[in-house]
């Protein structure tokens, strides 16, 4: 099986470090889903988004991200995030709480509203 080495940091902790045969991560220019030997490749992160890791032991890890960085060589994939919480740490009832509280006639509403929704995604519990 194929396998490539994957970190997933933000910019308060180490996430996720391990050896990986999947990646899915949403950009500001769409979804990208990465094997190992894909192209080098750069890219920003949605501000609000899901990424999915699936470890080489079955396992898969999903958390929510809030802007950053996507770096892809053939052998390593990196996700540099300002802020991400894996899915397991959402607190769903303060993410919907969030998310009804959110004005989003507002830009900061509205961007409060993709943090919310991301995270509702990540664990699971989006409507």
């Amino acid at each position: 099986m194929a396998e490539m080495t994957v970190e997933l940091v933000a910019v308060e902790r180490r996430i996720w470090s391990g050896q990986a045969t999947f990646v899915r991560a949403r950009t500001t220019v769409g979804d990208i889903g990465v094997l190992p030997g894909h192209q080098p490749t750069l890219a920003q992160l949605e501000e609000a988004g899901v990424v999915r890791v699936d470890g080489t032991d079955g396992t898969s890890t999903t958390l929510a991200v809030h802007g950053g960085f996507l770096s892809i060589t053939g052998e390593t994939v990196t996700v540099l995030a300002e802020f991400a919480e894996v899915a397991e740490e959402i607190d769903v009832q303060r993410a919907r709480a969030a998310l009804d509280r959110a004005d989003t006639s507002e830009p900061e509403g509205a961007a409060a509203a993709a943090r919310a929704t991301a995270r509702l995604r990540a664990a699971g519990a989006a409507e």
